[in-house]
């Protein structure tokens, strides 16, 4: 029996990672997309910074950025037009600091994912607060906690988990919050906001529609997210 050409076998077993996963492979397609460019970001800006864990606070922490104001750096890919995921829930509420939030959205094309835009927000912690409206860290809390009650089954967690999304104070935040919740391990809060709102109220200044030539500070970014 021949053994297949090692390129071959690859595509073959990252086809059955994503086939047996939960969401039949978005996630992982979210994530190869964001690394490729992060990856983009930390060798074209950042003199190829490499992180030290995923555990990290930050994708690029302040003392890697000299040249664009000495505060982090939290890179993100995502679907042109479709929420943005911003991570762990609790985390990004702790945020109390300056930062810089570069989106990268893609569509798919002939060749691969492109990109179609790629806006830079600075985002000041008095309008980052804002976005979470009378959210506490408490009520977070208690979210999370319901979510990874594992008395419960998923699908109760779930019914409850979506009862107390729909009314206050969550009902009254800009932040979306997200459960990851699937009959195995996966009990997680996530944490987002749409599209509409990245424009309208993290960056009013920003260019919201499709550019021709995608670029980060002067820099065009050139190639497919494959």
């Amino acid at each position: 029996m021949s053994i297949p050409p090692a390129p071959i076998l690859r595509l073959f077993v990252l086809g059955l990672l994503l086939a047996a996963s939960p969401d039949g492979g978005q996630a992982q397609e979210r994530q190869h997309h964001g690394v490729a460019f992060e990856e983009w970001i930390r060798n074209t800006f950042f003199s190829g910074y490499q992180p030290e864990g995923y555990t990290q606070k930050w994708d690029i922490p302040a003392r890697a950025n000299p040249r664009h104001g000495r505060i982090p750096v939290n890179p993100k890919a995502t679907r042109y037009g479709r929420a943005l995921d911003l991570g762990d829930a609790l985390r990004q509420f702790d945020i109390t600091e300056p930062f810089w939030l570069i989106i990268g959205y893609w569509e798919p094309s002939i060749r691969g994912r492109r990109l179609v835009n790629i806006t830079p927000i600075r985002v000041e912690p008095v309008l980052w607060r804002k976005l979470w409206g009378p959210v506490t860290r408490a009520d977070i809390e208690n979210l999370d906690q319901l979510i990874k009650d594992r008395s419960l089954t998923p699908e109760e967690v779930r019914r409850r988990v979506q009862a107390m999304k729909s009314g206050p104070p969550f009902s009254e935040s800009l932040i979306t919050f997200n459960p990851k919740i699937d009959w195995k391990t996966q009990r997680r809060l996530q944490c987002g906001l749409r599209f509409a709102d990245v424009f309208d109220v993290l960056a009013p200044e920003a260019d919201p529609e499709r550019q021709k030539h995608p670029a980060l500070w002067g820099v065009v970014f050139e190639g497919i997210l494959e």
